[in-house]
């Protein structure tokens, strides 16, 4: 079995898998009514902590095939964006539906007074261009470099999501401080890479999105 049908066959399923056992456990948690006291606020939280960490994960996929050599993990960047999306929207959907009842006015009140929410519903908005245009006829339409300009946005709303995080608690936990932490290396990793590589050469990543299936946090 060659390396990329081992990824595809094998570990892609695998993280497949893994990647909805975070919603499969809040759906059993909920339906048990073994939630806590504050419900809705657990279900942001949760739901909401993985966005972060899926996003993290997803732009460690570059940093981890240069260091290792086995380019066929840039194969499992797409699909770890999009479950990212799929968490920051099911986070995003519990502040709409179950925490503000579809209260417009309210919503929108918050988005523009409170600074924790403008940036998190920044970040959010950001995500939406790089979900949809994941694909490979996306990449054929938009052409190598502007799409990946594009999906360079993942930074910044993964900073947005950090950034949204700090505010909320306040300084009062330790884990928005190690995500930031993680993206500071992430941004520094890609800083180096860009200043190392040759003048004119073209991102072996680019490249295979051009080829392949589109692969998101590029």
């Amino acid at each position: 079995m060659t390396q990329v049908q081992w990824i595809d066959r094998v570990v892609k399923p695998l993280l497949f898998a893994a990647c909805l056992v975070p919603a499969a456990l809040l759906l059993s948690d909920f339906l048990r009514d073994n939630l806590s006291a504050n419900p809705i606020e657990e279900i942001t939280h949760r739901t909401g902590d993985w966005t972060l960490r899926l996003l993290l994960v997803a732009l460690a996929v570059t940093p981890l095939r240069r260091v290792t050599g086995v380019n066929g993990l840039i194969r499992l960047r797409r699909m770890l964006g999009l479950f990212a999306f799929t968490y920051a929207l099911l986070h995003f959907s519990t502040y709409i539906v179950l925490d503000q009842f579809f209260a417009l006015d309210a919503i929108v009140e918050d988005v523009a007074k409170r600074p924790y929410i403008t940036v998190g519903f920044t970040g959010f908005c950001l995500l939406i261009p790089l979900a949809v245009t994941s694909t490979k006829g996306w990449v054929r339409r938009l052409g190598g470099n502007r799409w990946g300009a594009l999906h360079r946005l993942v930074y910044v709303a993964a900073a947005g999501g950090v950034l949204h995080y700090l505010w909320l608690v306040k300084g009062n936990q330790a884990a928005p401080v190690y995500y930031a932490g993680i993206l500071v290396v992430l941004l520094a990793f890609r800083v180096w890479a860009g200043r190392t590589r040759p003048r004119g050469a073209r991102p072996q990543e680019a490249a295979t999105a051009a080829r392949t299936p589109a692969e998101m946090a590029s």
